[in-house]
């Protein structure tokens, strides 16, 4: 169905990566956007105000340095948990649908099937607990009304990540030693955007949903196509394993996330990676900055 021309959206986080590409999925409607300088999620009598007269609350706010939460779980815990949880009891209050963003991190990495969206949560770093115990917090507050979309390896124009990454290097280093032993689904933020609102506007159900495009793919295979687009030489991209790039936060080996309730709510599943990241690559999405 199409949406109700009177629907009020109120997305926070608006200015991040994909924050803003939710509001460009939202062109043409009554959209109410938020940055971190405008609502702080984690005040609650700010959260209530900013809520109050909207229909629909897509939050795109978070703590998402992975690496960081490591030694600030407390910090990351009250954007990513507290923060969703008050917008949660806020929306149940208003009536309003909520949008909670979630993350593959709330699993540990260790299947070798896709993740069902009713997998248990079993998250091995500090931010994937603050993720895991958000879903908990927005689930018990209203459950009739909130929709997780968890997602992975997101990449787009309006914020840094691993693909503007590899071609910033691309014009520091000849070759670049990326890793092959991780395995995940490259997302293209507009895709997903674009996806949570077609969501919403076949007005799916409450319950767990997995957003990101299809296909899957190592780092290193990620790193190489993002090479290919940009024209570059993929073979300057070398594999190599997790135990040569230690970080403070443990990645999930296998972040690929099954669509069984996507497709239940009659929505295809996001295209292919590949096709998205020619797409975005053509439109400048992956230039670093």
């Amino acid at each position: 169905m199409t949406h109700n021309a009177t629907t009020r959206y109120l997305v926070t986080g608006a200015r991040g990566m994909l924050g803003t590409d939710v509001v460009l999925a939202l062109a043409g409607r009554e959209v109410t956007a938020l940055d971190r300088s405008q609502l702080d999620i984690t005040d609650a009598a700010a959260v209530d105000a900013a809520v109050a007269d909207h229909d629909v609350v897509i939050n795109a706010a978070a703590y998402t340095r992975v690496d960081d939460a490591e030694t600030h779980e407390s910090e990351a815990g009250e954007i990513n948990a507290t923060g969703a949880g008050l917008l949660a009891s806020a929306a149940q209050r208003s009536g309003a649908r909520l949008v909670q963003v979630s993350t593959d991190y709330v699993f540990d990495g260790t299947a070798r099937v896709p993740y069902a969206e009713d997998a248990p949560r079993h998250p091995v770093s500090a931010y994937g607990r603050t993720k895991a115990k958000g879903e908990e917090l927005v689930l018990a507050a209203h459950p009739g009304g909130t929709l997780i979309v968890r997602t992975a390896w997101l990449y787009g124009a309006h914020g840094p990540n691993f693909a503007k990454t590899m071609r910033r290097l691309a014009a520091e280093r000849e070759t670049l030693a990326v890793v092959d032993d991780q395995v995940g689904q490259p997302t293209w933020t507009l895709d997903l955007a674009r996806g949570i609102v077609e969501l919403l506007d076949v007005e799916a159900p409450a319950g767990i949903y997995h957003c990101t495009n299809s296909g899957q793919a190592s780092w290193c295979d990620f790193a190489r196509a993002v090479f290919a687009e940009a024209g570059l030489d993929p073979e300057r991209i070398t594999p190599t394993d997790s135990a040569s790039f230690p970080r403070p936060a443990p990645r999930p080996a296998y972040s690929v996330l099954g669509h069984t309730t996507w497709k239940r709510a009659g929505l295809a599943p996001l295209r292919d990676w590949r096709e998205a990241l020619a797409e975005a690559s053509r439109a400048g999405a992956t230039q670093p900055d």
